[in-house]
């Protein structure tokens, strides 16, 4: 068969592991999606403000929709070119070299056990943010860490002798994958440890000392687009190549091709994710914002500003799971179009904290505002509108540090779906709100970099080209009505602050 020919039946999987769910999608070299499948997996709440999740399970819900999403869509894996990798990021899991079993439950990004300690290194401040971009906060990894060696027997003898291996989630993949020959992270994984020196692009011995974390742990750092290994003998994927890894809002930066310093993308997932691209340079937030990786190919490492909303989709959820309000996520728009407005409800849903630009790991969720004539959609119609001033008050923290207004903004995650909510969102940025036709773009950012590692797609400029915009939401509301709701939000927010 020519060699056009047999690129032509190639495609790239997309290994999608996120915070509720393990999703496997399958893309053609017009980046359209050929087929899917999703599983979800258990949340453990075993104290207040924990969050953990099943290693194993994520490893088997993963592989099992990535088997399911291929044979489903009539394929061998021998038509697979390449797999991409992209993943809950901050998430921690620690495990035994030798017999690759954690020694642990993984630790959730989401997870708020280590505050007391994030305290204590609030004096560390300055130094952490120079060398990392971040601020000391339970919701990166390097405490997380920290905490498993302090509080599983044995954990410290077992690190400090190099018998134990850590790693985000991709790690954790690769190592499966690959039947542990590959202990491996890219560099946007990386930067989110808060380990991660952004000058230097290694491991930070400085931080690695301050923490009492043992570098043998830790994976090597590998570009973002790459051949990291290729999957195991005797396994369904024997021989594909892993080539392209990146923490999910990274992917989902690549696969709006937000690929010039100035672009922005909203991704509403389980949290909320605002990222402003800013090229080879490296823009220090002076407005509680995050600076990092956000992605290393071809020899350079490219930047972004970010702000982080810990709770978006998840208030969806919580509405259906933990109140009953409704029965499935797919039912809230509906439910909040029976009202016009709040009717002055306003929903800070902080149930672990506030991230950016706020940082307050104390605060807790609020729902403020009601009366006897409140009812369930108005609770509803919040509860969206909630996600929108998160998203509102990152953007307007972003342009500070950049000097300039965003032009627009791309968005995606399961909620960009919510017409409802996409609308309220362009009425307070002021600014066109653009979906795209294909909302899988942290699927299609991680099939961008594997497949660009592999030549499947030959540039950036090819990959600019496959994006396409579905829907484009303008303001409607007026300017004043929706200041005056914005202030509204701001006193409700400030009446959630350092509660715990």
């Amino acid at each position: 068969m020519a060699a056009s020919q047999k690129k032509n039946r190639q495609f790239i999987l997309a290994l999608d592991q996120g915070t509720t769910s393990s999703r496997a999608i399958l893309f053609n070299r017009q980046g359209k999606i050929c087929g899917k499948a999703q599983k979800e997996f258990r949340q453990h709440y075993p104290k207040p403000g924990w969050v953990e999740h099943d290693p194993e399970e994520i490893w088997t819900s993963q592989h099992a929709v990535a088997v399911e999403a291929v044979t489903e869509a009539g394929l061998a894996p021998q038509q697979i070119g390449a797999i991409g990798i992209t993943n809950q990021r901050e998430t921690v899991v620690v495990w035994n070299r030798k017999t690759g079993q954690p020694i642990y439950p993984a630790i959730v990004w989401q997870d708020r056990r280590t505050a007391a300690y994030c305290d204590q290194l609030k004096s560390k401040t300055r130094s952490i943010r120079a060398r990392t971009g971040l601020l000391p906060d339970p919701y990166f990894s390097a405490t997380k860490i920290c905490w498993i060696l302090d509080h599983v027997r044995g954990a410290r003898r077992l690190a400090e002798s190099g018998q134990l291996a850590c790693g985000t989630i991709d790690s954790w993949l690769i190592w499966k994958l690959t039947g542990g020959r590959v202990h491996a992270t890219d560099a946007s994984n990386a930067s989110r440890t808060m380990l991660y020196n952004l000058s230097k692009g290694t491991w930070d011995p400085l931080l690695l000392d301050l923490l009492n974390i043992p570098k043998s742990m830790l994976p090597e750092i590998k570009p973002s687009s790459g051949i990291f290994g290729e999957a195991g003998t005797g396994s369904f994927w024997k021989g594909v190549p892993i080539a392209g890894v990146a923490g999910d809002q990274q992917a989902a930066l690549f696969g709006q091709a937000c690929l010039h310093p100035g672009m922005v993308k909203n991704t509403y997932g389980t949290g909320c994710f605002v990222i402003m691209q800013t090229g080879e340079q490296a823009v220090r937030s002076k407005n509680q914002l995050l600076t990092t990786v956000a992605w290393h190919i071809d020899g350079k490492t490219e930047y972004a500003l970010e702000g982080s909303i810990f709770i978006a989709g998840a208030v969806v959820q919580w509405l259906r799971d933990g109140m009953g309000i409704i029965e499935s996520s797919e039912q809230i728009e509906k439910l909040a179009r029976q009202v016009d407005s709040c009717d002055g409800v306003y929903f800070v849903p902080a149930f672990a904290g506030l991230g950016a630009p706020h940082w307050d790991a104390y605060a807790r969720g609020t729902l403020i505002g009601l009366t006897r004539g409140s009812t369930k959609a108005h609770i509803a119609r919040a509860a969206l509108e909630a996600i929108a001033y998160q998203s509102l008050d990152v953007v307007k923290a972003m342009e500070a540090d950049a000097g300039f207004p965003i032009k627009e903004m791309r968005v995606d995650g399961g909620a960009a779906v919510n017409d409802l909510l996409m609308q309220f969102q362009a009425d307070l940025l002021r600014r066109p709100v653009i979906r795209p036709a294909v909302t899988e773009t942290t699927a299609q950012g991680a099939a961008f970099l594997a497949g660009l590692a592999i030549g499947y797609w030959q540039d950036r400029k090819e990959i600019e080209g496959l994006w396409r915009e579905d829907k484009i939401f303008q303001a409607q509301q007026s300017a004043k009505q929706v200041r005056s709701q914005i202030a509204n939000w701001h006193e409700a927010l400030a009446r959630s602050r350092n509660w715990a």
